[in-house]
């Protein structure tokens, strides 16, 4: 069977950027690893392949000869490549330089994992900023054992699979992998006795209660980073962190568009015609607003530096007070004599956009 181009095996183009090798290689390599997929003949060939096209096409050397011969000048070995022809453990060097600690290469993990909090604030509160408690439950280390997970008096003692390291390593191939140590579960020690309160854990939840401080312009969805708030971590590591996940009540007046605040007023038929000022609600109070005789149904008001205080920087947005104008639908009769008398009254051009439209209209009936 004929073995496939290196440059296929990874989806790149001949001109590729050793980055975008980096990178193509990286994901084929996540998706077939054998920690992913155990058992899996098909992906354990594929990822042997993907490996082999990476070592060819990252050595411009051997890149050179692979574009100019193809697998003939890849030399001995089966298909033309050959794994003696790399020096010892070079293969892990790269797979490690790649890859850091995802597959285990650096050890086992010190740091205690994040928590994440859901926390519903009001609009006001929103805009202008907020200090808030919250409780939640969270791991911390057993006093009765202080966190060791043994019985008083007892102790952990060190892994004889993994000789306290909480992983194993095995070859496969011309490279090495690491896995965590199935024995110890990769904390790296064995606890015979276990501690009655924790049972061998180490750890119990508690609730446990922090002020968090909400900054003005915060909006929907946006997080806060507690550092050290998260799970306590094994081997005295750094703890996780807490992330407050914020979503924001919606607000029966107030609508906001990044830092601004859009309020729609309703407005009388006399306020609109003869002009009014109007009391009209803000995030600092009522503020009063002029409206010129003729205000159209759909203008908007502007009220600059009343809107939303910008995240992380200085100043204020804007409120539009966008006005619509709200047409009785009940009236007298006396009412209705004045707004006859009114029409009667009415100057021809006292509505321009009446008059242009049907101008239009007869003009399209006409041809």
């Amino acid at each position: 069977m004929a073995k496939r181009d290196y440059y296929e095996i990874l989806g790149v183009s001949r001109g590729v950027s050793d980055e975008e090798l980096k990178k193509a290689f990286r994901k084929l390599a996540i998706q077939y690893h054998p920690d992913k997929n155990p058992g899996d003949k098909k992906a354990e060939d594929a990822f042997k392949e993907v490996n082999e096209a990476y070592q060819v096409l990252s050595d411009p050397k051997k890149r050179g000869m692979y574009d100019q011969f193809g697998h003939a000048g890849m030399g001995a070995g089966a298909g033309g490549f050959d794994p003696s022809g790399f020096a010892s453990g070079s293969f892990s060097d790269i797979f490690d330089n790649i890859f850091g600690d995802i597959f285990g290469g650096g050890g086992r993990q010190t740091g205690g994992g994040d928590l994440r909090y859901n926390l519903e604030i009001t609009f006001e509160e929103a805009a202008l900023g907020t200090e808030k408690k919250i409780t939640f439950e969270k791991e911390f280390a057993c006093e009765t054992c202080t966190g060791s997970g043994a019985k008083p008096g007892t102790r952990p003692q060190a892994c004889k699979q993994c000789r306290g390291t909480g992983q194993v390593r095995f070859n496969q191939g011309f490279f090495t992998l690491a896995r965590t140590c199935p024995q110890c579960a990769g904390r790296g020690a064995i606890i015979e006795s276990k501690c009655s309160d924790c049972r061998g854990q180490g750890s119990v939840k508690k609730p446990h209660s922090v002020n968090v401080t909400i900054p003005a312009g915060i909006d929907n969805d946006q997080r806060i980073r507690l550092r050290g708030q998260g799970e306590i971590a094994e081997t005295g590591g750094t703890p996780g962190d807490l992330y407050v996940s914020v979503r924001v009540q919606e607000h029966p007046l107030f609508k906001r568009e990044g830092e601004h605040v859009i309020v729609d007023m309703p407005i009388t038929f006399t306020q609109a015609a003869l002009g009014a000022e109007i009391d009209v609600p803000s995030l600092s109070g009522s503020l009063k607003v002029d409206l010129k005789a003729g205000t159209q149904s759909g203008e908007t008001y502007r009220l600059k530096g009343k809107g939303i205080k910008r995240l992380n920087g200085s100043g204020h947005g804007d409120q539009f007070v966008r006005v619509n104008v709200e047409i009785p639908k009940h009236l007298t009769s006396k009412q209705k004599d004045l707004l006859r008398q009114f029409e009667k009254e009415e100057r021809p051009d006292a509505h321009p956009g009446v008059t242009s439209f049907l101008k239009k209209f007869k003009d399209i009936i006409r041809t």
